[in-house]
């Protein structure tokens, strides 16, 4: 939705009054020359919480895994605390930075504020600007086979400098409307991949972070951590999940990878990926 009732809603429910004064200007100023506005579809996905609250308080340990797995050309690179930059690897650059996060027993929210530039062949032009995203998310109703479930949405504010509103509106509001539902989508997908698998086999996850070249120690402990926890929990409670066969338990770190790659690398390339 772009609607106005959904921007006043969302700019109503960004708690600016609660984070730093620098944050807090950056994002007024940029909700004041927002010249697109998104509100994404809700997401829900079967994940664990623990590991989805890891995954938005490190999302550079899940590029990192992407990176590993061959399935993304995003880099996102702490620089320094809560602090980002990153280059989707088609010609937009930039920085990211958290202004605040909200943590509850089943939920929470995140600000994101952002600036970045594009050189491509979707513009004419370079463009340059910012972004304020909110996320919210919380636990949902599990599934039928009592797997965890998650919500998720995004609210995104787009600041672009020197553009036209009619070009905005006529040339680039649906394809970055149409792309970020995609992307928000097949993140939601993975992490429901990665969830299952650290179900199944929470040793070939903790193999495959001990793998993440970018990614420090002590977060690669933490997912290993996560995964075994997430695993015990859910196998003191629960079956495992249906859809897994009985000898997935047994797979190597390898197969897993293997496994999460399928879906977004062609035959060719995830033939090749095995080989490795």
């Amino acid at each position: 939705s772009s609607s106005r009732h959904a921007r006043r809603r969302a700019e109503e429910a960004l708690p600016l009054q609660q984070m730093a004064e620098s944050d807090q200007l950056a994002i007024q100023k940029s909700l004041q020359s927002t010249t697109l506005y998104r509100r994404l579809p809700v997401e829900l996905f079967a994940c664990d919480g623990d590991l989805l609250a890891f995954s938005l308080d490190k999302p550079e340990a899940i590029v990192d895994i992407w990176r590993l797995l061959g399935i993304s050309r995003l880099s996102l690179d702490p620089t320094g605390p809560d602090q980002w930059q990153f280059s989707d690897g088609y010609g937009t650059v930039g920085q990211l930075r958290l202004a605040y996060r909200e943590q509850r027993q089943n939920g929470g929210m995140l600000v994101f504020h952002g600036k970045g530039a594009y050189t491509g062949p979707l513009s004419p032009k370079n463009l340059t600007g910012g972004c304020v995203l909110m996320v919210r998310y919380r636990e949902a109703e599990p599934t039928v086979d009592g797997r965890l479930r998650q919500a998720i949405q995004v609210d995104a504010f787009l600041d672009m400098d020197g553009i036209g509103l009619e070009i905005v509106t006529r040339t680039l509001q649906p394809l970055i409307a149409r792309s970020a539902a995609a992307n928000l989508h097949e993140i939601c997908l993975f992490m429901a991949s990665l969830s299952d698998a650290t179900i199944a086999n929470p040793h070939a996850v903790a193999t495959l972070a001990g793998r993440l070249t970018r990614t420090s120690e002590s977060d690669r402990k933490k997912l290993a951590t996560i995964a075994s926890t997430v695993s015990s929990r859910r196998n003191a409670q629960h079956a495992r999940p249906n859809h897994l066969a009985d000898n997935e338990g047994n797979v190597n770190a390898d197969q897993v990878s293997v496994d999460l790659a399928s879906r977004w690398l062609p035959s060719d390339e995830l033939d090749h990926f095995q080989k490795q």
